[in-house]
């Protein structure tokens, strides 16, 4: 039997809190370990070595009081780079979902999504997933067109490179992929490493992001 996703929710509103702790409760293989209401609060426990096991996941709000949740992406990244970071937030600024996957989010999701995407997007992000808002993934995929300098440009894909890169696009887990693909999931572990080796890139969003603004989807 596999480990319970230790889970850490940085959120400023405590009755979304509530709801996202009971939701959580009822599930065997997520554990809500610690929560917080400012991104100072989490780092303090952290780096006074009060949590006993550093989060799987964090859920992160962007607008909180005090530290804001880019900054404190910066910050996990640092002190707890294993640790996956997936955006709950109420903004669908391009803006705001933009800078959340170049400072290394993970996952973005909006807080009117079902609890049921919000746990299954804690799942897939734990295997190698993307979990995207409908809206933050037609953002992503359609609208980020940003021309880059020509030396930026010269970046081809294998064609098995881009079919995976198209699927992660869409959220799909490294297990999913391989089932889609008919290969083996280590086999989609190996091409994704050739995604972001050759995208110069450190996760999903930001390599799907930059293949859209180097012209490789069109």
């Amino acid at each position: 039997m596999k480990p319970p996703i230790h889970i850490a929710l940085i959120e400023d509103h405590p009755e979304y809190r509530e709801v996202i702790e009971l939701a959580l409760a009822k599930e065997a293989d997520l554990v809500l370990t610690d929560q917080f209401g400012t991104a100072e609060m989490a780092f303090r426990k952290i780096e006074a070595h009060k949590i006993t096991q550093k989060p799987d996941v964090v859920l992160l709000d962007l607008n909180l009081p005090g530290m804001s949740g880019l900054d404190a992406i910066t910050w996990l990244k640092k002190y707890s780079p294993k640790t996956k970071i997936i955006i709950l937030s109420q903004s669908d600024r391009e803006a705001d979902v933009y800078q959340a996957i170049q400072h290394g989010a993970s996952g973005y999701l909006l807080k009117s999504s079902t609890i049921g995407q919000i746990k299954q997007g804690i799942r897939s992000v734990m295997q190698g997933g993307s979990p995207l808002d409908a809206k933050v993934a037609s953002y992503i995929l359609k609208n980020l067109k940003t021309t880059l300098p020509k030396n930026e440009q010269e970046v081809t894909l294998s064609d098995r490179e881009m079919e995976t890169l198209t699927l992660l696009a869409k959220g799909l887990s490294k297990k999913e992929i391989a089932t889609e693909m008919s290969i083996s999931t280590t086999t989609v572990v190996t091409h994704v490493g050739h995604i972001y080796e050759k995208l110069n890139t450190v996760n999903a969003p930001a390599a799907v992001d930059r293949a859209h603004r180097l012209g490789l989807f069109n």
